[in-house]
């Protein structure tokens, strides 16, 4: 077994990558077939996770490099997936900012302390030693790299900055999001500093995700579609593009070129500003219909997406017909299938089996068409 201590991330000792089918689809080049990965395609649905997560703190599952490592690997043991993604969570952001955050059963994550007014900031860490606070991500991301020996690329992630704000504000999940855009609309000047010292974190943390080994980075704007188009473009927008900015500029100086994807879910008013925001994938939910979202993007960018999660619920025949229309729709080029949002705990293994399978299939098939 590797003994992670022993491991500087020195990108020279990480296994040969042989499958960059991800990559290159995510940078707009010809690929053999479509590749595809699913979003929460570590998660409850299988078997071995709930086996392996059993009794176990969530929070403390995520602060295991070796826990996050097995998670990461179970779901390409069962399926031929393009990339994987690391185990984590969106909230090991505020965490790190110094805000407890608790995982209730049945209830979802929840904040005991959450932020209710300006004054509030005072609580948060200002200066957050990336490394020291968040090494456990970094040393999981460095294990995993090694373990999958070079199967697939594997992708980092972080919550983007509104949607982590709307969390500590609103102490947990929501429907309204109403505590939080009370902020937006009441303290403009103090969402706009929170939301200024969250950037600077997550820039921190992504850059650190590469240097341990990730080989493409994903930014879940997960509640963008709370938001109308004036406040995403006030509240949301300038940071998702101060990210990939500030990120890209850094990575160019060290030679690094890596992918970035950035997933607004429910933004459709925004897909145009979206493919100018220097990410070069746009990931879509299944509201967009991907014939509309490819004239609309331009082909500034590839795109990703974005079959409804529910549609694994149809018999597995069905399943490949829903497939072939949506790779009609997108066309193979510059696209990288998964769900329009993350698997849900109660899908059957076999129909995610047969979602990766149909993509492969037809996408080939489409390919050698040409």
């Amino acid at each position: 077994d590797i003994d992670i201590s022993q491991y500087k991330p020195n990108p020279k000792d990480f296994p040969q990558l042989q499958n960059d089918t991800f990559l290159r689809a995510a940078r707009g080049e010809e690929t053999e077939h479509v590749p595809v990965w699913c979003m929460r395609q570590a998660g409850r649905y299988l078997p071995e996770f709930r086996e392996s997560r059993a009794g176990k703190d969530f929070f403390e599952t995520c602060r295991s490099p070796e826990a996050c490592c097995e998670l990461t690997l179970q779901p390409l043991r069962r399926f031929p997936f393009d990339a994987a993604i690391i185990f984590s969570d969106i909230l090991v952001v505020p965490q790190a900012m110094g805000m407890d955050v608790q995982m209730v059963a049945g209830k979802g994550p929840t904040f005991p302390e959450p932020l209710k007014e300006p004054e509030d900031l005072q609580r948060l860490q200002v200066k957050v030693d990336v490394d020291k606070q968040l090494g456990y991500v970094f040393k999981a991301i460095t294990l995993t790299r090694h373990k999958l020996e070079g199967k697939v690329p594997l992708i980092g992630f972080t919550g983007a900055p509104w949607t982590l704000m709307s969390y500590m504000i609103e102490g947990g999940g929501s429907t309204t999001h109403s505590k939080a855009k009370r902020w937006l609309y009441r303290h403009p000047e103090a969402s706009h500093m929170l939301l200024r010292m969250l950037t600077d974190v997550i820039v921190e943390y992504l850059l650190g995700q590469v240097t341990a080994g990730a080989q493409a980075l994903q930014v879940f704007e997960s509640h963008a579609g709370i938001l109308g188009p004036v406040e995403f473009k006030e509240f949301s927008l300038p940071y998702l593009r101060d990210i990939a900015r500030r990120v890209k500029d850094k990575l160019k100086e060290e030679g690094k070129d890596v992918p970035m994807i950035v997933f607004a879910k429910d933004a459709h008013y925004a897909l145009e500003d979206l493919s100018q925001s220097h990410y070069e994938v746009v990931g879509l939910d299944w509201t967009i219909d991907p014939q509309s979202a490819r004239e609309r993007t331009g082909g500034k960018v590839s795109l990703q997406g974005n079959m409804d999660p529910c549609a694994l619920y149809a018999p597995k025949e069905r399943i490949s017909g829903i497939v072939k229309k949506m790779l009609e729709g997108f066309g193979t080029r510059g696209y990288i299938a998964n769900l329009g949002h993350g698997l849900y705990p109660d899908m059957d293994p076999e129909n995610v089996g047969a979602f990766v399978e149909a993509v492969h299939q037809y996408s080939t098939q489409m390919i050698k068409q040409m």
